[in-house]
């Protein structure tokens, strides 16, 4: 898709409020919410002053494209001239039956805070005019913790299970520290000074909850905004524990594809569509002329431009526009989304936060643990055997047109032979006596008869047909070994077991970044003597 489909998203700009009269200030607050209690409330807060509101999460789970959704709405927030809270709330991820252990609390409000600042300075939403609080430093106050007993003297078992049953994780046997959830978010709001919380639908009980229990302690009603619940890409909720249910927002290109492919998107059905919803619930609020444009080849109708969401609807129900040219579409503007966030956290400071926040947990015990940590250890680059390669002669095959038969020394006492594809792709004279970058330990394979054993790394486009074999730096010579940024450790498998798919698993988020440099999930592909790239293929897979 062109460039400007992605573009179409950023430079959002917030709206002058003062130029807004209370009416139109309420209609851009609650445009798109599924529910709102309170907007008398609402309204006459809005005739004397601009709203407070706040927004929280529980530091738990890595956040997910989802998490766009309520971005939007706080950016609609800022746009009526809302002064916008955003809770950090990492007391309320301890207590949600232990989703984050005490002793990453600290790690994964840093995460959260890196990441939602990256994800809204990717839509364009002023950061100076929001503030972050985090949970603890005031939920631990003598005046609050005062409180919390207050409340749990006015609260019924019942009540309390009921307010948090769609939010908080249930149990045969649930700990007191989720019946205390509810009644510390319903506290949030006095202590944050607001006139209205928002959250999704799914936390609903909660508010109302709020609403019944705060005047007892003689504290005011406040309204609560309610967003839409996003279906993830299997149709259910959107959640950060099932990952096929979710994209995650350092995803890579690679990945953020392979999930869309497995999205779960019927023709035709426009029911429990994640990737449908996400267009209604971000792609379009987001859009800079309120278009959504997909690009598709003339035999199947060529490009079309819809004008609101209703229109995408029909086309998708009508089966008019296929899935496929959807998540097509869905895919550009993601990477759009997505790409200036990766970018944030592409360096060794945040990739250090991430895996110290969200550390790879070992499966415990005998041969389960054994299994577990050999499983993570095959998904590292470290188990790849490549090297560089010098093609000493290049032969057509003799039982296929498009095979050549290359004769490659790869500084062993004798030259491997590599059957590649590459007829009508590459001249013959291209590959004489050229360097590349050699995979040496897939198991050796027959191909029309010639056994073939190694393999050339190139970076290969579809559309149109392009294939470049990678380059390694300068100075390279036959045997020298090539690694992955951070993933030099390690031995190489002698011979990739098949059955385990190893090398499928990692070719997924192998590709060329915009300077054509080689990289496995944002990490160089590289040599004692520098960096591997392409000619000049940017931002396709290598295969």
């Amino acid at each position: 898709m062109a460039e400007g489909a992605a573009e179409n998203l950023k430079d959002l700009t917030i709206t002058d409020s003062t130029k807004m009269n209370p009416e139109e200030k309420f209609t851009l607050i609650t445009r798109n919410l599924q529910e709102t209690i309170g907007e008398d409330r609402i309204k006459g807060v809005l005739k004397e002053r601009d709203l407070k509101v706040y927004w929280g999460t529980a530091t738990t789970g890595k956040p997910h494209v989802g998490y766009f959704v309520p971005m939007c709405k706080i950016s609609d927030f800022l746009r009526a001239g809302c002064e916008v809270t955003i809770l950090f709330a990492d007391l309320h991820a301890y207590l949600d039956n232990m989703k984050a252990p005490w002793s990453l609390l600290q790690l994964r409000v840093k995460y959260y805070e890196n990441i939602i600042k990256a994800m809204l300075r990717s839509i364009g939403v002023p950061l100076d005019k929001l503030k972050f609080v985090q949970g603890t430093d005031y939920q631990l106050s003598k005046e609050y913790t005062l409180d919390v007993y207050r409340l749990s003297s006015l609260v019924t078992e019942h009540d309390a299970r009921k307010a948090g049953a769609e939010v908080v994780k249930q149990v045969d046997h649930p700990l007191l520290s989720g019946l205390l959830y509810p009644g510390l978010q319903a506290l949030d709001e006095e202590y944050l000074g607001v006139d209205a919380q928002f959250g999704g639908v799914d936390q609903r009980k909660i508010f109302t909850f709020a609403e019944k229990y705060m005047p007892h302690l003689g504290y005011k009603k406040r309204a609560h905004l309610m967003n839409p619940m996003v279906p993830g890409l299997t149709g259910a909720k959107m959640s950060s524990s099932e990952e096929d249910s979710k994209i995650d927002l350092l995803d890579s290109p690679a990945q953020l594809k392979k999930k869309l492919k497995k999205a779960f998107c019927e023709p035709g059905n426009i029911a429990e569509n994640g990737v449908l919803a996400f267009c209604k619930s971000v792609l379009f609020p987001l859009s800079k002329t309120g278009e959504f444009k997909v690009e598709r080849a003339e035999a199947n109708g060529g490009n079309i431009t819809f004008s609101n969401y209703d229109d995408l609807e029909k086309a998708f129900s009508s089966e008019e526009l296929h899935p496929g040219d959807l998540k097509s579409a869905v895919e550009v503007y993601l990477n759009g989304l997505l790409e200036p966030i990766r970018q944030e956290f592409n360096n060794p400071e945040m990739k250090k936060l991430s895996s110290s926040a969200y550390p790879v947990e070992k499966k415990k015990g005998g041969n389960a643990g054994a299994a577990g940590g050999k499983a993570e250890e095959e998904l590292s680059p470290s188990k790849l055997d490549l090297r560089v390669g010098k093609i000493v002669k290049v032969d057509k095959h003799p039982d296929a047109e498009s095979l050549f038969v290359e004769t490659v020394d790869l500084g062993e006492p004798e030259p491997r032979t590599v059957v590649s594809g590459l007829v009508g792709l590459c001249s013959q004279e291209s590959l004489q006596d050229r360097l590349g970058v050699f995979l040496c330990n897939l198991k050796p394979v027959k191909m029309r008869g010639i056994l073939s054993s190694a393999m050339l790394m190139c970076a290969s486009r579809e559309d149109p047909r392009a294939v470049e074999p990678l380059n390694p730096p300068e100075g390279s010579v036959p045997g020298d070994i090539i690694y992955f940024k951070d993933h030099d450790k390690g031995t190489p498998e002698p011979v990739l077991n098949p059955k385990k798919k190893v090398w499928d698993k990692l070719q997924v988020d192998m590709r060329t970044n915009g300077e054509c440099v080689a990289e496995w999930q944002g990490n160089e592909m590289m040599s004692k003597n520098g960096l591997v790239k392409c000619d000049s293929l940017t931002s396709v897979p290598i295969r």
